[in-house]
């Protein structure tokens, strides 16, 4: 039978509910009798032994905050009775830290068929990648995206249009009670399951380019200069993604991040460089003379990408991108180890993993120092943590405040806690490099990247930083996606899967229910990013066009 409740670390002082649990029911674990007090939600935890006022919980055998009020053998921890706390850290008690690889020999001779760029890295994808360098020239990004998507067949199906066509027909026709009898409409999209198939190439006239992406922000111009700063180098490393085979780059003339600055950022970030790269100024004449010139070197630019095919490459090719966002309480437990075991998997093979979002790292800080390779790296995390939670606390919304009430609700009390379960993701393998926020991935292991927890700019950021991969583990639920990277969802939860099908890639519930252990999903994980990585398959985010993209202004955010 499978289990219902969970012990995660042997340190720690809560017991995890697996299933929901009553009031008065007795839980027999690790030779202790539990009755409960209270109800326990699934997801939710109860202490093992009395908490007074200001004794510690520890829970993935980290202190992840303390009583602030009695709370009795078997009660359940809330809001009410914990607060959030978490262990100092530094340099100075960075400890000697061994890693004890994982067994990698099923995959050493694995390949994926991708795209081989002149510098050496490999796509997943084959875009072309259309940007502005200032918001005034969304409306023009925005017009080029029309003609091309639904000239060359990447356009999204008109549903929605034809529902809305449908019940103008009734309103002109006097037809208003009939408007509102009516049933919702039958659900006509693609089949919502887990094996969602490639956009069909037939009838395209470049079955060789997975997708023009079309890029609107609302920076470059009368923010500060760090932040056209961070925009310049964000759209650099977004054009220098190994998903990118080309782009087409409008600016007005006048805005802070000129021409020649993300021409030079790009080479500077790769001085290998060699993609189409086709810029226009709109203040050079008129909007006509822009547009029908960025269309024809643009269509140009795409005829030329086409002659690039798929060839095998090895999985150390990968650089994948982890992160979590719409957490609950399983999160730490099924789908973040399943990715953190994957990704030792794939540091072991000579790729690179990406461990972002670091108001979540918030309370595992020392490990990570622990495991930094060297020095230098372990003293930019700190310096990076240590402002970014300054930053945080100097407008009154600390790491403490992370948690969400869909976190809260569904059993991340503290942020600690949150941040436990989600430092998971990254496995247990040498932190192999520290970068700041659009910096360039270029070190193969495990990277850990300086974003916000905000989903969308940290899977921008992660792409900008070069990842080809995302792995996005969700418990609650979201669509996120991103222009240039896939984004496979992953639901901690089979329940989850069950309820929105539509945007769920794969499936960690398994290991809830017993069915799995977390390195079987990881494999059936890793099986499924092989297809995906080389177009066999696409995300539900593909599918959907979720194309989010969200530039980290360097404020406050979390």
């Amino acid at each position: 039978m499978p289990a219902i409740v969970l012990k995660v670390h042997p340190a720690d002082n809560v017991i995890v509910a697996l299933r929901n649990l009553a009031a008065g029911e007795q839980i027999d674990f690790d030779s202790q009798t539990y009755t409960l007090p209270y109800a326990v939600g699934a997801k939710h935890k109860f202490v093992t032994e009395d908490r007074q006022p200001g004794d510690p919980v520890i829970m993935y055998g980290v202190l992840v905050g303390k009583a602030t009020q009695p709370i009795r053998r078997g009660e359940p921890i809330t809001t009410f009775n914990l607060k959030h706390d978490a262990d100092p850290y530094s340099l100075a008690k960075k400890q000697p830290y061994r890693w004890q690889p994982p067994d990698v020999s099923r995959w050493q001779d694995r390949t994926f068929m991708g795209y081989h760029r002149a510098d050496g890295r490999v796509g997943t994808r084959n875009y072309w990648l259309v940007v502005p360098l200032v918001f005034c020239e969304n409306r023009n990004v925005l017009i080029l995206k029309d003609a091309f998507e639904r000239e060359l067949g990447y356009a999204q199906p008109e549903m929605y249009r034809q529902q809305v066509h449908e019940l103008l027909s009734l309103y002109r026709a006097g037809e208003m009670d009939v408007i509102r009898k009516m049933q919702p409409f039958v659900d006509v999209s693609q089949n919502h399951t887990l094996t969602h198939t490639s956009a069909p190439q037939s009838g395209r006239p470049f079955p060789n380019v997975d997708g023009i992406k079309f890029l609107t922000h609302e920076m470059g111009c009368g923010g500060t200069r760090q932040d056209s700063a961070v925009l310049c180098s964000l759209l650099a490393g977004m054009i220098n993604n190994p998903n990118v085979a080309g782009a087409t780059v409008l600016s007005l003339g006048c805005q802070h991040l000129q021409a020649d600055m993300i021409s030079a950022e790009i080479r500077r970030q790769n001085p290998k460089f060699n993609k189409p790269l086709l810029l226009f100024e709109q203040q050079a004449g008129t909007e006509y003379a822009l547009m029908s010139q960025a269309v024809k070197e643009t269509f140009l630019g795409l005829a030329e990408i086409n002659k690039l095919t798929r060839q095998p490459a090895p999985l150390s090719a990968l650089t994948v991108g982890l992160k979590c966002g719409g957490s609950d309480g399983f999160s730490g437990i099924s789908a973040n180890p399943a990715i953190g075991h994957l990704s030792d998997v794939i540091v072991t093979l000579g790729g690179k993993t990406v461990l972002a979002e670091f108001p979540e790292l918030n309370g595992v800080e020392q490990e990570l120092i622990n495991r930094t390779v060297n020095d230098a790296d372990a003293q930019k995390f700190i310096d990076l943590m240590g402002g970014y939670s300054a930053q945080a606390e100097a407008v009154g919304s600390g790491f403490d405040m992370n948690p969400s009430p869909g976190n809260i609700k569904d059993g991340l009390i503290t942020d600690a806690i949150k941040s436990a379960g989600a430092a998971k993701k990254g496995g247990t393998a040498p932190v192999a490099q520290v970068l700041d926020y659009a910096e360039p991935v270029n070190t193969p292991g495990l990277t850990l990247l300086c974003t916000p927890g905000n989903d969308v700019e940290a899977t921008t950021g992660m792409a900008g930083s070069g990842t080809n991969v995302i792995l996005f583990t969700t418990g609650l639920g979201t669509p996120t996606g991103n222009p240039v990277c896939p984004v496979v969802k992953i639901s901690t939860n089979t329940a989850l899967l069950n309820r929105m099908p539509d945007v769920i890639d794969f499936d960690s519930g398994p290991i809830i229910e017993g069915e799995q252990t977390i390195e079987q999903n990881a494999d059936a994980l890793l099986d499924y990013i092989v297809r995906l990585a080389s177009g066999e398959t696409i995300t539900a985010a593909e599918r959907l066009g979720q194309d989010d993209f969200i530039p980290w202004k360097r404020g406050v955010s979390l």
